[in-house]
């Protein structure tokens, strides 16, 4: 296997030679630096978004520039992926294993779902604000909703998919009922579950996004919304730079979770 900072150094090729080509862009005046700051003009702005007020004393150009919004708006938007996630979740995990497991639950309900299943979450942004009002009750309700139909589809999926030699030899050899479910099924559709965890959570974290633009005074959409009307471009792109990093961070974290969870699945793999 490549060492990891190989890797690593891979996966930046390609951002290092997107940012080359965007100063270029701008150092030849091929674009607005008004539509496009420049790179470092986005890296300076990125750090008086990050940096609190007055790190260093007077005479320092971050001294006054600062403001320290950004860890505040991440905490903000991370809590509210998670609270709303884990509703989805919790919602959708058992009600997709009963689909999955039973042909009569899932005959019942597949319909609604498959009607429901097409809307998108930010559709529901008046119904939500009508409903919640302003603030992060409608917020949640919509990365939940964002949350769910992935969780769901996977998790019915991965049931219905288990392998039906699985199922015969557990038979077999005496096991039914919970025993069977506990023991075959569910360890059999963990990895489709785990996936549609994965994308939930991604999904739910585009929805904060914008649903912090329309209910809530605070967040990552919040201030990208802001930055719009006062036509600072280089905040905007600075705070798509946070959401792109934060996005990173929590997908390299359920990848890492996924691993974990199912090392003996990797284990028969290799």
């Amino acid at each position: 296997m490549r060492p990891a900072w190989r890797d690593t150094a891979i996966g930046l090729l390609l951002p290092a030679l997107l940012l080359l080509l965007w100063h270029v862009v701008v150092q030849q005046g091929w674009a607005s630096p008004q539509a496009l700051p420049a790179p470092a003009a986005v890296a300076r702005k990125w750090l008086e978004y990050l940096l609190p007020q007055q790190p260093f004393g007077g005479g320092n150009w971050l001294a006054w520039a600062c403001s320290g919004e950004l860890p505040r708006d991440a905490a903000a938007s991370l809590a509210r992926v998670l609270a709303g996630f884990a509703i989805g979740a919790a919602l959708a995990l058992p009600l997709g294993l009963a689909m999955g497991a039973s042909t009569r639950a899932y005959r019942l309900l597949n319909v609604l779902v498959q009607v429901l299943r097409p809307v998108p979450p930010i559709a529901y942004i008046p119904l939500a604000m009508l409903w919640f009002g302003l603030g992060n009750a409608p917020a949640v309700f919509l990365i939940a909703l964002g949350a769910f139909f992935p969780v769901l589809v996977n998790t019915i999926a991965g049931v219905r998919q288990v392998d039906g030699i699985y199922l015969r030899a557990a038979r077999n050899l005496g096991a039914g009922g919970a025993t069977l479910f506990r023991r075959v099924i569910l360890p059999a559709a963990m990895p489709a579950i785990l996936a549609g965890a994965r994308i939930g959570i991604g999904t739910a974290f585009i929805v904060v996004i914008v649903a912090e633009m329309v209910a809530v005074n605070n967040g990552l959409g919040f201030r990208i919304s802001e930055a719009r009307e006062y036509f600072w471009s280089d905040k905007i792109i600075a705070g798509m730079a946070s959401i792109g990093l934060l996005g990173l961070a929590i997908d390299t974290g359920m990848d890492r979770l996924n691993r974990h969870l199912l090392r003996w699945h990797r284990g028969l793999e290799h």
